[in-house]
């Protein structure tokens, strides 16, 4: 096996031609535009957080990467896209812990760390039930869980997390549901995921930005 095989996981994906995919190609524009709007919103937004601006090119590098892969589709691409993603999904993490519940440094990177590590087991232990997209469901469980963690402390906060957690939810359904309901949608559901995914990373650094904004 090499880094150019090609890889195939996807509904609307008939054969390796660039435009294969171009529902799940071009609905990546989502992260794009959520990037896009987010930059503009932290220039507007003092004391434009550096923590703030990684997240928000994070979101965009997310949109590149998927976009390489639904074009490419091979392994080296594959990697383009899973990497943004767990990067930004341990490094909101961390930094919810901080912002929203006041948690130490040294405290949240520990919390980061063994969710880093029980991740993948959580996933592993579901991935029979709704197949890969049981890898994004610790994701969903933590952004509910520091949403009931700041309840008390922060309704605001709190309200806007489950807010977040339930788009993240139908998004994970659709692409769960990308490959079973194929035979009625040639198309696939995936494209779902990309767009209901802009909007849930809009959400969560949208959050982040008014939390660290200066009063």
């Amino acid at each position: 096996m090499t880094w150019f095989d090609p890889v195939d996981n996807y509904c609307e994906r008939l054969d390796p031609s660039f435009w294969a995919e171009p529902l799940n190609a071009l609905s990546n524009a989502s992260f794009i535009i959520a990037g896009l709007v987010l930059l503009a919103q932290w220039r507007s937004t003092p004391p434009r957080s550096k923590l703030a601006l990684a997240l928000i090119l994070n979101v965009l590098a997310i949109g590149i990467g998927s976009f390489l892969f639904h074009t490419l589709a091979n392994r080296w691409s594959s990697v383009a896209d899973v990497a943004p993603i767990t990067i930004f999904i341990h490094a909101y993490f961390l930094l919810a812990l901080r912002s929203y519940l006041g948690v130490p440094w040294w405290m949240a990177a520990v919390a980061t760390l063994a969710f880093f590590a029980a991740s993948p087991l959580l996933g592993a232990g579901l991935a029979p039930l709704i197949g890969s997209s049981a890898f994004y469901v610790p994701a969903l469980m933590a952004i509910f869980g520091v949403g009931l963690a700041a309840q008390l402390k922060n309704p605001v906060t709190a309200r806007a997390l489950f807010i977040a957690g339930a788009v993240f939810a139908l998004s994970i359904t659709f692409r769960a549901a990308d490959m079973p309901l194929c035979g009625l949608n040639p198309a696939g559901t995936h494209p779902a995921w990309h767009i209901l995914n802009g909007v849930v990373l809009y959400l969560l650094v949208r959050l982040y930005l008014k939390a660290t904004a200066t009063p």
